[in-house]
């Protein structure tokens, strides 16, 4: 698992110019695009040496980009750091919950539980292993999911 926390946090779609619901064929079809655009070799010969270091230092950013966004395990992880950022930032943690403290619903394969609104919070079975916050389906309230270890 890479630790993206550690990482001064960069939006790598952007860096492609691409959205986060493009294909990995799209994010692929871009960085190539970007990669010869920036490539240290494709400058002149009379480019001032600042404006090479920074065609040096996209083209690095590029390649990093691709590294995270190319390789679909990396992606997830990353897409799912972003999702978790989205949510810190919009409301508070209002509770921590173990899994196992939430009621099971078969009929969807979920794990939920009552926020104090009356709302919901819902995990879906595959993806609570990967799932840190939930937001409640009805107000702004958070809660973080821990996982037993």
């Amino acid at each position: 698992m890479m630790a993206f926390e550690q990482i001064p946090r960069k939006d790598w779609y952007s860096i492609l110019g691409a959205d986060p619901s493009a294909s990995v064929a799209d994010l692929k079809q871009k960085y190539q695009k970007l990669i010869l655009m920036y490539h240290p070799d494709k400058q002149s010969a009379d480019v001032p040496a600042k404006a090479l270091e920074e065609c040096v230092q996209k083209f690095i950013e590029i390649d990093q980009a691709w590294k995270i966004l190319g390789n679909e395990e990396t992606k997830k992880e990353y897409d799912l750091q972003r999702h978790d950022d989205d949510l810190r930032n919009i409301g508070p943690i209002d509770a921590k919950v173990y899994l196992e403290e939430m009621s099971w619903n078969k009929d969807d394969q979920s794990f939920f539980l009552s926020c104090r609104c009356g709302g919901k919070y819902i995990v879906f079975k595959d993806e609570a292993e990967e799932v840190n916050l939930i937001s409640c389906d009805t107000c702004s309230l958070i809660i973080e999911l821990l996982h037993c270890t």
